[in-house]
């Protein structure tokens, strides 16, 4: 049986120039007394397009380390409570968001009542239009992050400007686009070829492909947008790719590619942004009999779908001089068994995609990306 499930998410606005006038009139979209959750160096970005337009704001938030740990989400949430929020404007890259989600999930299990959050995304992961988010527990002998989904915690509203992404760090700007071409690709797991995922998918990694193949090298995008290298309209399709390939995320479930990179962040503390850019590839590779035929959406015409696609990953990688090894960013050879160990007893079902004696190609799958 085939089957699109929705979250309920209201409204979502993208165009140049819209943020300003889309924060001062967030009480039409039903969003009241707003706190900021942030982080410090988009400090900046919320003093100049934010706090001077939001009405009635319950002040800002900014103390939101990487990989979403609890003791975070605990005080993100008691700042919420003294402050009087009745919302959230989450304004950030993947970690924000998550921190959102998981104080409006707490807030509920408190007060009976979610807190309704504004996304405004400053990365190309999509996480705005999913219901997913982590928490890495810090408590216990090894920090682990551990994945929730709560429909209720999706954004009711989401605002994209190239205003918000023009200053993000250009390597995070790329491999956040990474991580959206890894909700394509592995949102094909568990559905058929004539999904609306599908269908949506692949149209945002052609639209990301058609921008990024020829995206300047070196440039921070502030820089390059000075220089007329790329534009306002590039920025605005890289935000339209994110959403299309996060279309549908209560619908589909993600595979063995998101679940190294968890605990890869989580645990191993790499940029969650960055662990697409070393998993997506080999895994597309190494699950090629599990996903079969699906993969041809995004490859048409293409002999052996899976080889072809991990190819062009692998390609657009390199051309955007993204760091694609583990070694890259420190991790020690001999913590791959630690790695393994995670994945098979928190991740069964995905180390399974990996076919015959996955224990041994899990292995070598993670030695190839060592």
């Amino acid at each position: 049986m085939n089957e699109l499930k929705c979250l309920p998410q209201d409204y979502v606005v993208w165009g140049t120039d819209i943020l300003a006038k889309s924060i001062a009139k967030l009480h039409d979209y039903g969003m009241k007394r707003p706190i900021t959750f942030t982080v410090e160096p988009l400090e900046a970005l919320y003093r100049t397009h934010i706090e001077p337009n939001v009405e009635n704001g319950a002040g800002l938030f900014s103390d939101l380390p990487p990989h979403v740990p609890d003791f975070a989400v605990q005080q993100a949430l008691d700042s919420c409570f003294a402050n009087d929020a009745d919302s959230i404007i989450a304004l950030g890259g993947g970690s924000v968001l998550d921190a959102a989600k998981a104080v409006s999930h707490f807030h509920q299990r408190k007060t009976g009542r979610y807190l309704p959050i504004v996304a405004l995304p400053t990365t190309l992961s999509g996480s705005e239009f999913s219901h997913y988010f982590g928490i890495t527990e810090t408590n216990g002998p090894q920090k682990f992050k551990r994945s929730y989904a709560v429909r209720e915690t999706v954004p009711r509203l989401v605002v994209m400007d190239p205003v918000l992404i023009q200053g993000t760090p250009r390597l995070l700007l790329l491999s956040s686009a990474i991580k959206s071409i890894d909700h394509a690709v592995e949102g094909m797991r568990k559905i058929d070829k004539d999904h609306p995922h599908a269908i949506m998918a692949a149209s945002g990694v052609k639209r990301f492909f058609s921008v990024l193949m020829t995206w300047p090298d070196q440039h921070e995008t502030n820089v390059a947008l000075e220089r007329g290298l790329v534009t306002a309209d590039d920025l605005i399709q890289l935000q339209l790719a994110a959403w299309q390939c996060y279309f549908y995320p209560a619908s589909v479930i993600y595979g063995l590619s998101h679940r190294i990179g968890h605990i890869l962040g989580g645990t191993f503390g790499l940029p969650h942004s960055a662990t697409s850019c070393i998993t997506l590839a080999p895994v597309v590779r190494a699950c090629s009999d599990f996903y079969g035929d699906k993969l041809r959406v995004f490859t048409p015409g293409a002999i052996d779908p899976a080889s072809a696609l991990a190819n062009q990953i692998s390609l657009l990688v390199q051309t955007l001089k993204l760091q694609s090894r583990l070694r890259d960013f420190g991790l020690e050879r001999s913590k791959l068994s630690e790695v393994a160990s995670l994945l098979t007893s928190n991740y069964a079902n995905e180390v399974s995609d990996l076919g015959i004696d996955p224990s041994e190609k899990l292995n070598t799958l993670l030695e190839g990306m060592w």
